[in-house]
């Protein structure tokens, strides 16, 4: 299992919708994985199983740009959100025909549209389906982990309730984004939660591996949450934000650098997704990469109105060859 196999602590990239795809993962791949770097663990973008299984060819063909990776990637999770067992079975079972890693069950997605179809946060409020979507996992999956990411609780936290029950179904890993469905993003990471997960953990005498997720800026933060809390890894989100190099240790590289990454990295959107995603998506990483340095706002206003790669390639060009 790679859990096992995974240099502690753990490392992870958080998965992140219109974010952490295939083209910018590689691009973490790339520019993350160098000598003495920090071994860590990705994960796709969540993706609906119900339409995986459920919508016409041309529906489904699109969902499957999600479930793309290349071997740089590894070892890599894919995450699903569903409210029905069969459904997450089967997405389970297409994960393990497709080569992943782990299968992963998004139990904390705040979306409105997710939770009404009794997924995301709202599986919270409905501990015994969550429970079997965990079963019906772990049948599709056969010898690929299966784990899950959730908050402390709903409108609450309430660890004791949900977390022991959730132990009891063997996850190989729990990621706690420690903050509430109603927090959102709102307020501030609560830590101590995630410690108090840790000692549930370890008084229920179950192996399942803990994760802390939430305002961690960079490794040396991660470093001192995992020694603060004694959970055995962190999953980092926002601090990838225009930071390929941040699993690396290293700090980010001089601006012409991080420019002609990003020119790499739009190449590579366009590339993987032309006909699938919109380039606007891409205009997020912009305003993430472009920033910190004089001249920073005129040039993310003017690649903020680029269409292309080409575009984006002339901007960037003409700012360099000044």
């Amino acid at each position: 299992m790679i859990w096992d196999k995974l240099e502690k602590p753990i490392m992870a990239l958080a998965p992140i919708a219109d974010v952490t795809d295939a083209a910018f993962r590689r691009i973490i791949a790339k520019y993350s994985k160098v000598p003495n770097g920090t071994p860590y663990v990705t994960w796709t973008e969540f993706t609906s199983a119900d339409g995986l299984v459920l919508a016409p060819a041309e529906g489904r063909k699109k969902l499957l740009k999600n479930l793309e990776y290349s071997e740089s990637e590894r070892p890599i999770v894919a995450q699903f959100f569903t409210s029905s067992p069969e459904n997450m079975k089967k997405a389970a079972k297409l994960a393990l025909e497709l080569g992943f890693d782990g299968v992963d069950i998004n139990m904390g997605c705040p979306d409105r549209s997710v939770e009404k179809q009794g997924a995301g946060a709202s599986l919270m409020k409905n501990i015994e389906l969550a429970r079997e979507l965990v079963r019906a996992a772990k049948k599709g999956a056969g010898i690929l982990p299966v784990s899950i990411k959730i908050r402390t609780g709903y409108n609450k936290p309430e660890l004791e309730k949900w977390l022991p029950e959730i132990l009891e179904e063997e996850v190989a890993v729990v990621a706690i984004h420690a903050r509430t469905r109603k927090e959102m993003s709102k307020a501030p990471a609560r830590w101590e939660y995630v410690m108090r997960a840790v000692k549930i953990r370890n008084a229920s005498g179950k192996n399942t591996l803990i994760l802390g997720n939430g305002d961690v800026k960079n490794l040396e933060e991660a470093n001192m949450r995992i020694i603060e809390t004694g959970c055995n890894g962190v999953m980092l989100g926002r601090a990838i934000f225009g930071n390929p190099w941040l699993f690396s240790g290293q700090p980010k590289p001089p601006v012409e650098e991080r420019l002609r990454v990003l020119v790499e990295h739009a190449k590579l959107f366009e590339e993987l997704f032309d006909g699938h995603k919109n380039f606007t998506v891409m205009k997020k990483h912009f305003k993430a990469y472009v920033a910190d340095f004089d001249g920073a706002g005129d040039l993310r206003a003017r690649l903020m109105g680029a269409n292309n790669t080409k575009e984006v390639e002339k901007i960037v060009s003409d700012i360099l060859s000044i």
